[in-house]
């Protein structure tokens, strides 16, 4: 009988370090959260320029998953960001200046609404109006981005759980005189336009829309505003049966390109680098969590270039920003993955990818 005893407690321990396994396997095959940030207008030198103006090491440090996308449009060789983050939205190239839609206007279905088919729970977070390109492109759908109303007013007729930004005005200060905000709040949304609430985390959708326009920029007190949505809509959503996928927009980086304002640019970007590093922080403890850093384009043709020291002469240890344009370039941008399914995005694709890259992910 004795010498049965060390057999039969290999059994045990085999049959229970199986069980263990076989748990593990099946928390590894649950769809992964997907957390996709977008810095509007980052190319590569606006993120070299953390590297020089950042305090500490940037959080980019920490991927090791790196590609490059490329980024032209069905209609131009630069694109706009109605047809980048259309295509980052629907895996489709289209015309400058559409928001989910082809080149023939027809709706193309989008990433919230693929992967709510597929029990994900949904938030879309901006510095810009919530309406405005890029996250408009991942929930409604317009042939023309300029329609902000028209946009606002597909909002609450989606799956989108949680939003944050900009962008009042165009839900209850419409030339048509429809409170939208009304509309949002019959399909359950509780809605803050004043403050971030950490306290409506209980209910069953949150909507924040905390400025009539764009949020102000980061020189001009926007605060802690982007890491802090960012970080309440993973606490919103992680709570709800399913996965979730999160789409958050430093949208100002673009417009300090866009006004040639370097302090603009590198303002915004430390700002969304924190963004990054509470994401980063989060995938790392949740185990089975992507993480997707990119942009729609580049903008303003970013240089960090030498500078003149107090002779007038040329200085390799002086960096002066400049830009050759006001507009955006063609420059491809870099794309940075952590967490399942990361290493899918190295190499140089099309934009489109990105959809695709998420669509195969949270399929297997």
């Amino acid at each position: 009988m004795f010498s049965l005893l060390p057999f039969s407690f290999l059994l045990s321990c085999t049959k229970n370090g199986g069980d263990q396994q076989e748990n593990h396997k099946k928390e590894k095959s649950e769809n992964p959260n997907v957390i996709l940030l977008i810095g509007d207008g980052m190319g590569l030198s606006q993120v070299t320029s953390l590297y020089y103006f950042k305090e500490g090491e940037p959080n980019l440090s920490r991927f090791e998953n790196i590609g490059l996308s490329k980024t032209a449009s069905s209609s131009h060789k630069i694109t706009d960001s109605g047809a980048s983050g259309s295509a980052m939205a629907t895996g489709q190239k289209t015309y400058n200046g559409a928001i989910g839609v082809n080149k023939d206007t027809t709706d193309i279905e989008n990433m919230v609404e693929l992967l709510s088919k597929r029990g994900y729970h949904t938030g879309i977070i901006a510095t810009s109006t919530i309406t405005h390109a890029t996250p408009a492109s991942f929930f409604a759908h317009s042939k023309d981005r300029g329609m902000e109303d028209f946009i606002a007013a597909q909002l609450h007729n989606t799956e989108v759980d949680f939003f944050a930004g900009g962008g009042l005005k165009n839900f209850n200060k419409r030339i048509d005189g429809i409170n939208y905000l009304d509309s949002l709040k019959t399909k359950n949304f509780s809605i803050d336009t004043t403050s971030l609430n950490a306290e409506l985390v209980q209910k069953d959708k949150i909507g924040f829309l905390l400025s009539d326009g764009a949020m102000p920029k980061k020189l001009e007190g926007r605060d802690e505003f982007l890491p802090e949505a960012t970080e309440l809509s993973i606490n919103f959503l992680k709570q709800k049966e399913g996965p979730f996928f999160i789409m958050s927009e430093g949208s100002q980086i673009d417009w300090g390109g866009h006004d040639n304002n370097s302090d603009y640019i590198i303002t915004e970007i430390i700002d969304f680098d924190k963004v990054i590093g509470l994401a980063l922080d989060f995938a790392e403890k949740d185990g089975n969590t992507l993480v997707i850093v990119t942009a729609d384009h580049e903008t303003g043709g970013y240089t960090l270039r030498s500078g003149k020291n107090e002779e007038g002469k040329t200085d390799y240890n002086i960096i002066d920003p400049s830009f050759s344009t006001s507009g955006h370039s063609a420059t491809m941008v870099p794309v940075f993955a952590y967490g399942p399914g990361s290493e899918k995005f190295r190499g140089i694709y099309e934009n489109t990818e990105i959809f695709h890259k998420i669509k195969e992910i949270t399929a297997e």
